[in-house]
């Protein structure tokens, strides 16, 4: 009975997807796939490598907020608030300023390592500031995510990248189609290597001194976190752009509801971030069908008002 609601879940999650296989500017049903083969090769080149995008892609930023969250011991974190976002994107524009043709293996690994040199820098400067409220965390963040950017604008701007640079913002799933997707596969590896570490992450969240006492690796600990982190944020960014709040509000109305164990949390939170996902995706090509909203502006917007909402929450647990 215990996996019962777990397993109605899924049932949505699929249902879901099976929505978003079958809605299109190009009119695919079900028959289709078996009597025409104009329609079956359109489904298979553009709407099954869209669906998996948006799954993982899901998948990826919310395990990226949940690591984020437990190294930081701070619900206000994940890429899109501490700036290693933004660090991706100046590494995949300077790539694309000084190699051009540059495979996307090669554009992968940069922006990896240019999100895990942006975890590190925000990690560095909350070592030395005092912190006396958790919302100063993700201030702090989107403050260096900030500065970022500025320069990443200046410099597209002066390279005439900029526009190339607003459709990488944009983060819209309408240009995956087979054979640009594949590097998300990654991000199933980073999911199961968290839910086998979870313990781990978990003792780590409790702090330095706690973790040591029980005799946890620390440091090791938020490498590896950091190398997740920095790996999903990469790959993501690469294929599809980016994707903001997503691994913030889905993990923290999770433990809302179910406490903070990540071992048990994290598949509800890969279920109802791609939930998520997939829903903004839908509402942004049915809304002004046959053109399209990009997912991420959906999502930004609802993500938003849910960030607002528990800073408010917050804010007035303080005075209280």
């Amino acid at each position: 009975m215990r996996k019962l609601p777990l397993t109605l879940a899924t049932l949505c999650v699929l249902a879901l997807i099976a929505a978003s296989l079958l809605v299109g500017g190009y009119h695919i049903d079900i028959p289709a796939l078996f009597t025409d083969p104009d329609a079956r090769s359109m489904f298979f080149i553009s709407r099954v490598p869209r669906t998996l995008a948006l799954v993982f892609a899901a998948a990826a930023m919310a395990v990226s907020g949940v690591v984020m969250q437990m190294l930081v011991q701070n619900r206000f974190v994940e890429p899109t608030t501490t700036g290693t976002s933004e660090w991706a994107a100046l590494g995949i524009l300077l790539l694309t300023l000084y190699l051009p043709a540059a495979p996307v293996m090669v554009k992968m690994i940069v922006a990896s390592l240019f999100a895990f040199a942006g975890a590190l820098v925000f990690l560095g400067v909350l070592q030395r500031i005092a912190l006396r409220s958790q919302v100063i965390v993700p201030i702090v963040g989107i403050m260096l995510g900030t500065l970022v950017s500025a320069v990443t604008l200046y410099i597209a701007n002066s390279t005439e990248l900029l526009q190339m640079l607003a459709a990488w913002r944009s983060g819209g799933f309408s240009s995956v189609v087979r054979g640009n997707y594949e590097p998300l596969w990654v991000v199933g590896l980073i999911v199961v290597a968290l839910y086998f570490a979870a313990d781990r992450f978990t003792i780590a969240g409790l702090g330095k001194d706690v973790a040591t006492s029980l005799g946890l690796p620390y440091r090791r600990i938020m490498f590896a976190g950091i190398t997740m982190v920095a790996l999903a944020t990469g790959v993501t960014a690469v294929v599809v752009g980016f994707i903001p709040f997503l691994g913030l509000i889905v993990p923290n109305l999770v433990s809302l509801v179910r406490g903070d164990d990540v071992r048990s949390n994290l598949p509800w939170v890969v279920l109802s971030s791609v939930a998520l996902m997939i829903a903004c995706d839908l509402v942004g090509r049915v809304v002004v069908f046959p053109l399209e909203i990009p997912a991420t502006v959906v999502l930004g917007a609802v993500g938003a008002t849910v960030f607002v909402v528990m800073i408010l929450r917050q804010r007035g647990k303080a005075y209280v």
